[in-house]
């Protein structure tokens, strides 16, 4: 009986490699951009973000004006700042 709960219970190993995802997809977060009205401003503002060290993913909607930028740790915001001021764009902050 003992072997077969001990078997039976992941919550040990399921918590731990919980954990391990949660971490190894960085940090999320949520930036403002004012001017983007179309595809072509979504792909030059993701370009220039995604260049950024740490950056693991970036993507930008050009109807809200939201960019979600998924990094390995937190980002500098005045670099994030300059990387869309390159595209074009005014970061207006973070949501």
């Amino acid at each position: 009986m003992t072997d077969q709960n001990n078997s039976g219970s992941c919550c040990g190993s399921c918590g731990t490699g919980t954990t391990s995802e949660v971490q190894s997809l960085g940090v999320t977060t949520v930036y403002k951009v004012s001017g983007m009205t179309c595809g072509h401003c979504e792909g030059a503002v993701s370009k220039e973000i995604s260049a950024l060290d740490g950056v693991t993913a970036v993507a930008a909607v050009a109807k809200t004006g939201e960019v979600t930028v998924t990094s390995a740790a937190p980002l500098d915001e005045q670099a994030v700042r300059a990387a869309v001021d390159e595209a074009g764009y005014e970061l207006v902050g973070q949501n």
